[in-house]
């Protein structure tokens, strides 16, 4: 239960013991006075259930002083002339107080079980975090060091195409480590809200156009097949965001599909929303894992051998949601998926000149 403030249960419980008095005034000609006393009692419970100590003590307080103060003989007094009202008073109070002591104490259960929870989850993703980043480290790491040792202990005598071979090797591996590093720090920057958007209009084929630039090598193996109609239109976006998300697409395509294997990338504007697409022909996913994907270290069947940490999707999910928009999977005709996210269109501001 969330934490509600101390001054709305002392104003509930005030709030009850007013109601309390006028049905109980509406209960009068009717009903004998032991009837109207299990009102306020009622209240009391009530207002023990769902509010602290304090204003369970305060609403058995006012429910008191005034069922005795309205109803009890001598009415509009606080003198008691029956003995059996005061145990009729003390029971109310010993409700609140018993009532108000086994709820306090079940929320605090609650609360520590939530903490526990909590933390066997956060100790649950540092170990799939560590593990993952372990695996995917190690034969980086391992591939660098012995194309360095190689390359230290015997690059005299090893052809020019050996040794280039060697660096390259080295370079490739550097690469895939330092955009492992990259997706960590900015998945920690998206999840605590240190990311902060700079808009502003970028044209989708621009950016794929930048992407498929940068990752010409890694789909070096696949056909790419580039689908922008030409009045597509500008959006409102972080460009360097979109960019990451997009590229974590393609990225994906290429490393989970064989080689060889038809990668296509394109938008189309439907209604108030462009939908960018990344499909591809290989092996696909399966449809429950559809949406499993995009959770963070989450690697499933069907995506293929290739390594990587789990974060690429989430990443893009991420992104996409501070554009206010979505992104999906789902399965194409004919095999393979479809990995698509759509970004709000809004209406582009006229050139000054046309403004006039």
């Amino acid at each position: 239960m969330n934490k509600i403030s101390p001054w709305i249960g002392y104003a509930c419980a005030a709030g009850a013991a007013v109601l309390c008095t006028f049905i109980g005034l509406s209960m009068t000609p009717r009903f004998d006075i032991v009837n109207i006393a299990m009102v306020y009692l009622l209240a009391v419970v009530v207002i023990a259930l769902y509010f602290n100590r304090g204003a369970a003590i305060l609403s058995a307080a006012l429910c008191v002083g005034a069922f005795d103060f309205m109803f009890v003989p001598p009415q509009g007094t606080f003198t008691v002339n029956d003995a059996q009202y005061l145990l009729t008073f003390a029971i109310m109070l010993l409700v609140a107080v018993v009532i108000s002591t086994l709820i306090e104490s079940r929320r605090r259960q609650a609360a520590a079980q939530a903490a526990l929870a909590l933390e066997a989850e956060t100790e649950s993703i540092r170990s799939t975090l560590l593990a993952s980043i372990s695996h995917d480290l190690r034969t980086p790491l391992a591939v660098m060091a012995g194309a360095s040792s190689s390359l230290a202990e015997g690059g005299e005598r090893l052809s020019p195409a050996e040794r280039v071979a060697l660096a390259h090797s080295i370079y490739d591996e550097a690469r895939d480590m330092s955009e492992l590093v990259t997706k960590i720090l900015q998945m920690t920057r998206l999840e605590t809200g240190a990311l902060k958007l700079e808009r502003d209009w970028v044209s989708i084929p621009e950016i794929a156009g930048s992407v498929l630039s940068r990752l010409k090598t890694r789909l070096a193996g696949h056909r790419v097949v580039v689908d922008f109609p030409a009045d597509l239109p500008l959006v409102r976006a972080d460009a360097t965001l979109i960019d990451q998300a997009l590229t974590n697409l393609v990225d994906n395509a290429a490393r989970h599909t064989p080689a060889a294997t038809v990668v296509q990338v394109r938008a189309r504007r439907r209604d108030n929303e462009l939908v960018v697409s990344v499909e591809d022909f290989g092996p696909g996913i399966d449809e429950r894992d559809q949406e499993r994907v995009f959770a963070k270290f989450q690697r499933v069947a069907g995506e293929g051998a290739a390594g990587g940490v789990g974060l690429g999707l989430a990443i893009c999910r991420s992104i996409v949601r501070l554009h206010g928009g979505r992104v999906w999977a789902e399965k194409v005709p004919g095999g393979g998926s479809a990995f698509r996210f759509t970004l709000p269109i809004e209406e582009t501001p006229r050139p000054p000149a046309e403004a006039e």
